[in-house]
């Protein structure tokens, strides 16, 4: 059986990669099975899809705790403890990261004994950041990474999934699929079939004996004001919002009002400012703004302008 594992943030469409992934196994005569997991959150969020081909009826379900693949379509999840990229990876696991860098540089990066692709951001990837793409040039790359799925077979998959999306979708998708399909034509079915996990296996955890507290103590309440600026969730942006102060009318009730997070701050002299540290990179501001004073960029060519060691 493939047990692949897609990382990613919400928006980048790595639920539809799945999707598209499984439907090109099941083109291919697999049994296939593919489930994406997510919380409430909204674009930027961590989240991840795991996909099972076999030539034999499935019967594993839930997380996917041995992938065969884990494939990253945003190398920056690297730095979210939370996102558990790596969870359950061996040597004989192959990592597909969709970023920058060489293989050899990320091996040692990471102290990771597998082989590990790099599937190269194109310009055009990263200048739509968060439009879905990733998703498609990551099932993309997996179907050729397996070595059992024709290129013929992942066109099709992608018109069935994506084709009631409308053409202009559809082709932007399938071509970004189809080049990553190309593009990593040197290391076709580098993925092999694991076998099924065996019972025998199976080791009982460890437990740790608590004291058993009086409900005032132990119940899940927060108790303190003020916890949630903890959480940085600025890490989850794909995209980035910027102010264009020469053309902003002040009118800050509406972008300050309208932000989900309240992430925008109003100054003194009523102008706006975003909190980069708990923005998600949702653009509702981009969208809402009356004299189109706010636009987005992608968040990795921002970082990139900043100087060293700079607070995002």
């Amino acid at each position: 059986m493939y047990r692949i594992r897609l990382h990613g943030r919400g928006g980048q469409g790595i639920k539809t990669g799945g999707r598209i992934l499984g439907s090109a196994f099941f083109g291919a005569g697999f049994d296939a099975q593919d489930a994406p997991v997510y919380g409430a959150e909204r674009r930027g969020a961590p989240m991840f899809a795991t996909v099972r081909a076999s030539r034999a009826p499935i019967r594993e379900r839930g997380l996917m705790a041995r992938p065969d693949l884990v494939v990253l379509a945003d190398e920056t999840l690297l730095q979210v403890p939370a996102a558990n990229v790596l969870f359950g990876v061996g040597a004989a696991t192959v990592l597909l990261i969709h970023g920058t860098g060489e293989a050899a540089d990320w091996r040692v990066r990471l102290g990771f004994d597998g082989k590990v692709v790099v599937l190269p951001v194109t310009a055009g990837t990263a200048e739509r950041a968060g439009s879905g793409i990733a998703g498609a040039r990551c099932a993309g790359a997996a179907a050729r990474l397996v070595g059992g799925i024709a290129r013929e077979q992942l066109g099709a998959a992608l018109t069935e999934e994506l084709g009631p999306l409308g053409p202009a979708v559809l082709a932007s998708n399938l071509e970004q699929a189809l080049a990553a399909f190309d593009a990593v034509a040197p290391h076709a079915g580098v993925v092999r079939e694991s076998a099924p996990a065996s019972a025998r296996d199976f080791a009982a955890p460890d437990w740790i004996d608590l004291p058993l507290d009086p409900a005032r103590i132990a119940a899940p309440d927060i108790h303190a004001a003020a916890t949630s600026v903890e959480a940085r969730t600025g890490l989850w942006r794909t995209l980035r919002p910027e102010i264009d102060y020469a053309h902003c009318n002040r009118c800050t009730w509406v972008c300050s009002t309208l932000c989900p997070d309240s992430a925008i701050r109003v100054r003194p002299d009523r102008s706006p400012e975003i909190d980069l540290q708990h923005c998600k990179g949702c653009m509702i501001c981009v969208s809402v703004c009356p004299p189109h004073a706010i636009h987005s960029i992608p968040e990795r060519v921002a970082q990139e302008r900043e100087p060293a060691g700079a607070a995002p």
